[in-house]
């Protein structure tokens, strides 16, 4: 059986893992992502899963599939699965945001 818990965000300036996923969920894996101005996360696809980014700091572009969407603190970013995508830092600022990754339900 799974229990609640609680995650204090650090103060570091790189990726902190938040939920790694099973056992600690039942599929659902989190982290907090730090960019520098100018970074990228890397493009890459979730695969079957689907993606909320949740932007806490900052500004950018996320290029998710063939759309260009503008990002940035107090922004969310939904990422269907199967879909090619990367979060570029545009700002002068760093942009921080967490990622919540869970199993896509298919329909059918």
């Amino acid at each position: 059986m799974r229990k609640p818990l609680v995650i204090e965000l650090n103060d570091e300036h790189n990726y902190q893992r938040l939920i790694p996923g099973a056992p600690a969920s039942c599929g659902m894996k989190s982290g907090r992502v730090w960019l520098a101005p100018g970074a990228d996360c890397g493009q890459h696809s979730t695969e079957g899963n689907e993606e909320q980014l949740v932007f806490l700091a900052g500004s950018g572009t996320a290029h998710v599939g063939d759309d260009k969407l503008a990002v940035g603190a107090g922004k969310i970013c939904y990422i269907p699965p199967h879909t090619p995508h990367n979060i570029y830092n545009t700002g002068t600022e760093p942009l921080v945001y967490i990622f919540c990754v869970a199993p896509a339900k298919t329909d059918g």
